[in-house]
C-alpha cells in the first residue's frame, strides 16, 4: 500500500467507472434499437400464423386478440374488478 499512489489509483477507478457507465448506455441503446428493428421487420400475420400452428400441434387453444395498449390492459383490469364485485353482490 505504501508504494501505491492513491491519487493515481483513484483517477484510474474514476475513469473505469465512467467507461463502464458509458458502455451501459451504449448497450441499452443498442438493445432498444435492435428490438425495435426486429419487431418492425417481422410481419404480425406471420407471427400469429406461426403461433397458431404451434398451438394446433400441441393441442392448445390460442387467443390472439390480446389487448395491445396499456390503456386497454387497464380497462380490462377495471372490468374484471367490476365483474368480481357484481358477482359478489349477486351471491349475497
Amino acid at each position: 500500500m505504501k508504494s501505491m499512489n492513491l491519487e493515481q489509483v483513484s483517477a484510474i477507478m474514476d475513469k473505469f467507472e465512467k467507461q463502464f457507465e458509458d458502455m451501459d448506455v451504449q448497450t441499452a441503446t443498442m438493445e432498444t434499437s435492435m428490438g425495435q428493428t426486429i419487431s418492425t421487420l417481422t410481419p404480425q400475420d406471420q407471427v400469429e400464423s406461426f403461433m397458431q400452428q404451434i398451438a394446433d400441434e400441441n393441442g392448445l387453444e390460442l387467443q390472439l386478440s390480446l389487448p395491445q395498449t396499456t390503456a386497454e390492459l387497464k380497462e380490462k383490469k377495471e372490468q374484471d374488478v367490476l365483474s368480481e364485485r357484481l358477482a359478489k353482490l349477486r351471491n349475497t
